[in-house]
């Protein structure tokens, strides 16, 4: 149900304000990463970036470097990471038929790093999990042009 203020604009409802607080909370106080997942290149060959942004509750990134590392070694997706600041960093996922599944995997492992202290902002990121854990969106030329 809508409700408004009394000037006439929309009243945010207390769930989501109490998420946002939660989410200032955790950036400021906990030890947390933000990840905006957005694609930037909407043709072939396609291309994704993930946003990460430290909490101030870090007292060094070496574990940002680590964690890509892994990934690397596991990954199939062409990839490279760029250091904005100490607290901020920007991964590339450059195109592969795999792009979604080792993005979806790089955020998996940050998850498991931080014991689920993820905060995940799907940006312009068009995938979508399905029922069996792939996307429910396949679209050939993501992946074939």
């Amino acid at each position: 149900m809508v409700e408004f203020n009394e000037d006439g604009s929309l009243k945010i409802p207390s769930k989501l304000l109490k998420n946002k607080e939660e989410r200032k909370y955790k950036l400021q106080k906990g030890r947390c990463v933000l990840i905006r997942k957005e694609k930037v290149s909407f043709v072939p060959p396609k291309k994704c970036v993930l946003h990460l942004k430290l909490s101030e509750a870090f007292p060094d990134n070496q574990f940002v470097n680590t964690t890509y590392k892994y990934f690397c070694d596991k990954s199939e997706v062409p990839s490279k990471i760029i250091k904005l600041n100490e607290k901020e960093f920007d991964i590339e996922i450059g195109t592969h038929f795999k792009r979604c599944s080792d993005c979806t995997n790089l955020i998996n492992r940050f998850k498991e790093f931080l014991d689920g202290n993820v905060i995940e902002e799907k940006g312009s990121c068009s995938y979508e999990r399905g029922s069996f854990g792939g996307s429910s969106s396949f679209c050939f030329e993501d992946y074939f042009d």
